[in-house]
């Protein structure tokens, strides 16, 4: 647990009111949600008061803070972590590990993969090929970030045919991912693919049948459209199975769907 917010030494009530402060709340409508008095949390952000480990934890949930920064604030408070932390290759996740190569197979001839919370590449599928091609071998060697891979103009960027709403879309993710969770190395990703090259504007709006962005790739003298969906395991009680997802890229027109089956075969 390298860099959680508790191992800075600051105190449980500083962090509190930081991730209130993130979630735009104030004290009395926390206080009303968590069913605790406005004072007694006024005592805690203050540290006139210490908060028991059940206040703690129904606080965090009521801030939606990840697993990680929970266990940060069992530790500030001198409690210990509740939620485990297993590595990704132990046996405690290997039914987890093996429940995202199955949805990954499952999904060729389409393309899927999945990342940590930092977007660094877990697992992929046949069909990531196709994404990848052409990219520089260094940006291929692991740890390969997925964002960097894509808006890098040695990675996918060159083949993007609508970049400026690509890379615009990608950024305002990771920009509110990186907000949401006040994880400073998103932050540093965030201005690092800020710095690539790329238009300066989000690019032409959608066509009239879009409904969302798609990925417009060009692929062996045509172009793919791609619509992307991410998942998520939906009842998480661990940091490392919490911060996994999925992220899976579907045809956006009967064309792209032929090439995709085509390449497969």
């Amino acid at each position: 647990m390298g860099d959680l917010v508790g191992e800075r030494g600051q105190p449980v009530g500083l962090l509190l009111r930081q991730w209130r402060h993130r979630r735009r709340l104030s004290q009395l409508a926390l206080a009303i949600e968590a069913e605790v008095s406005a004072r007694h949390l006024s005592f805690v952000e203050t540290g006139r008061s210490t908060p028991s480990r059940e206040l703690l934890l129904r606080l965090a949930e009521q801030l939606d803070v990840p697993l990680r920064e929970r266990n940060a604030l069992l530790l500030a408070a001198g409690y210990a972590p509740v939620y485990s932390h297993a590595p990704l290759g132990s046996p405690e996740l290997s039914r987890v590990l093996d429940a995202v190569h199955r949805v990954l197979r499952a999904h060729e001839p389409y393309p899927a993969v999945a990342v940590d919370r930092r977007w660094d590449l877990v697992a992929g599928n046949a069909a990531l090929a196709l994404l990848t091609d052409g990219a520089a071998a260094r940006l291929l060697r692991p740890p390969v970030n997925a964002l960097r891979l894509t808006l890098h103009p040695d990675g996918i960027a060159p083949r993007i045919a609508n970049l400026g709403q690509w890379r615009a879309h990608l950024l305002a993710r990771l920009r509110r991912q990186a907000a949401l969770t006040g994880d400073a190395a998103l932050a540093a990703l965030h201005e690092e693919l800020l710095g690539y090259p790329g238009p300066p504007a989000p690019g032409p709006p959608p066509g009239p049948a879009d409904v969302v962005v798609p990925l417009r790739l060009r692929h062996d003298g045509g172009e793919l459209r791609l619509l992307s969906t991410v998942s998520t395991f939906g009842t998480p009680l661990d940091v490392t199975v919490e911060e996994l997802s999925v992220e899976s890229f579907f045809p956006a027109d009967d064309a792209t769907a032929a090439r995709l089956r085509d390449a497969a075969g």
